[in-house]
């Protein structure tokens, strides 16, 4: 077997698991075949479970967790972790569910052992994507507000009236300093000289 395709079989060892001959995914992502949008949605995008439902079931996938000693961030992720956990048993039992109870608790303890790390990580990176898209819209609020604030400002008659005599002064001023440069160039021995080897 190649290099290739042993990291695959690894990969997809970590992603089954052989419960009474039967192959059981316990990676939720390789059900999206089988997914309608609003199940894809669900399953994707945390916050999707109540804070109750999470939170009794901290304990359930992180007995080893003291929770009084973790950060609020640390506690976003792991509750996040735990709605991924419980989501995944979710799809498992309906995807299987001619699955025991007994069965069940077996993929379940599989799954908390196999899954763990690859779940806070798929985590981490949801939260960073939210927090990214949450930037571009706060710029793009921003940057609407600031030209509409402008387009209001232009549109005021006091703002027309003070503008109108500006634009004229600076048309004016630009004139003036044209035609000085063109008079001054046309007095100029340098310029006329360059006119006649012109000619």
């Amino acid at each position: 077997m190649k290099n290739s395709e042993r990291k695959i079989a690894n990969h997809l060892q970590q992603d089954v698991v052989k419960v009474s001959g039967e192959t059981i995914f316990i990676n939720p992502f390789l059900y999206w075949r089988r997914f309608d949008e609003n199940t894809n949605r669900w399953l994707r995008e945390p916050g999707q479970m109540s804070e109750d439902q999470i939170q009794s079931n901290r304990n359930r996938f992180y007995p080893e967790i003291e929770w009084t000693d973790l950060s609020h961030e640390q506690k976003l992720l792991k509750d996040a972790t735990v709605e991924m956990f419980l989501k995944t048993i979710e799809l498992i039992s309906t995807f299987h569910p001619y699955l025991s109870s007994g069965q069940l608790l077996e993929v379940e303890r599989k799954l908390t052992i196999i899954k763990k790390i690859p779940f806070e990580k798929w985590v981490k990176k949801s939260f960073a994507k939210k927090a990214r898209l949450l930037e571009n819209e706060k710029r793009k609020f921003q940057r609407e507000r600031f030209i509409s604030s402008w387009k209001e400002w232009l549109s005021l008659e006091n703002t027309q009236q003070a503008i109108l005599p500006l634009i004229v002064t600076i048309f004016i001023a630009s004139f003036i300093g044209w035609s000085l440069g063109i008079s001054k160039n046309s007095c100029n021995p340098y310029f006329e000289q360059n006119l006649n080897q012109l000619d």
